[in-house]
């Protein structure tokens, strides 16, 4: 694999990286995506999740302890395997043929809606396209720079679409660092479509496991598209049991605004300029994205760079003291 197919996609290929920069120090330091490293303690689940096919019950036990933490309607709430899966078949289910996206933003996205043969209209505030556009996309916090919309904004926004028949697709992957800037409290209203990641927050994006909040209407057309056993018996357990812990939640939040502060620190003592991000991942400005992503890759740290942008990179959290210091000594 080359340099560009590396950089291309998404990050978190460490065996990919590990052939390009086979003299690289071992453990690799995986700073490359927005995955909490500290993740919720896996749960001990029952094995009759793992024997048996997914039950009814154990996937609405799943889906009232999301609504719950998002503070949405039940009835507006769906689990699915990933909100990963749930992007690429939105093309299909709405049918919108002009749609506007944020860019630099998820990438996947707008490569969706291209794919599916719709005009992608890519600018800094695509909630400006409401009257052109029959959908706009957009990440709150935004990835990777963590630009920021209002609930009010939002809600303006899903107005002015619903109207003209519309939606508002709102990626929130990143929303259980500040719910107040959730908008998942509308889910259910006209021309809302809201995505929620379990595995970036909670650290266990292994367990594949998302939601998708939005009128009933549409949300039994996602459950006939995709099935009743789309999300394995253990995620929906997991998920049941991670959701219902708001204490951890609670203390995650503050944990990890801690970390992303000594961080911030490390990066701006080593001169990067650090222009936005979350408290999962930091976007900085550089001389040479190229270059000093090749200067930590050589010394085992992933880090996210994007393609065609020359100067700018995304910083995941190292996760413990040791991790830190070894990121502050490769810089």
């Amino acid at each position: 694999m080359n340099e560009a197919d590396l950089v291309a996609g998404h990050g978190g290929r460490i065996d990919a990286m590990s052939r390009a920069f086979p003299q690289a120090p071992l453990p690799w330091l995986d700073l490359s995506t927005g995955i909490n490293p500290l993740a919720y303690p896996f749960p001990d689940l029952p094995q009759d999740v793992w024997t048996r096919l997914p039950t009814a019950a154990l996937r609405q036990s799943c889906e009232a302890a999301m609504a719950t933490a998002f503070a949405c309607n039940p009835a507006a709430c769906r689990a699915v395997a990933g909100t990963e899966l749930a992007i690429r078949h939105l093309p299909a289910l709405l049918g919108s043929r002009t749609v506007a996206v944020r860019a630099p933003s998820y990438a996947d996205h707008a490569a969706s809606w291209r794919k599916a043969g719709a005009r992608v209209l890519t600018m800094t505030d695509p909630l400006t396209a409401t009257g052109e556009a029959d959908a706009v996309v957009v990440v709150n916090p935004n990835n990777p720079d963590g630009h920021p919309w209002s609930v009010g904004q939002l809600d303006a926004a899903r107005c002015e679409l619903a109207g003209r028949g519309g939606w508002l697709i709102v990626d929130e992957a990143y929303a259980e660092l500040d719910p107040a800037r959730s908008v998942a409290g509308l889910a259910g209203a006209g021309g809302l479509l809201v995505l929620r990641s379990f595995g970036k927050f909670f650290g266990l994006a292994g367990i594949r496991l998302g939601a998708v909040l939005a009128p009933p209407e549409f949300l039994q057309r996602l459950h006939e598209m995709l099935g009743e056993w789309d999300v394995s018996g253990p995620a929906l357990a997991a998920g049941a049991r991670a959701y219902a812990d708001a204490g951890w939640q609670e203390d995650m939040r503050r944990r990890l605004a801690d970390e992303a502060r000594d961080l911030v620190a490390v990066l701006r003592g080593a001169g990067l300029d650090d222009i936005g991000g979350t408290d999962l991942f930091r976007y900085v400005r550089v001389g040479s994205a190229p270059a000093l992503w090749r200067q930590l890759a050589e010394r085992g740290i992933a880090v996210r760079r994007f393609a065609k942008d020359a100067h700018h990179l995304r910083i995941g959290l190292p996760g413990s003291a040791a991790a830190l210091d070894r990121l502050a000594e490769a810089l």
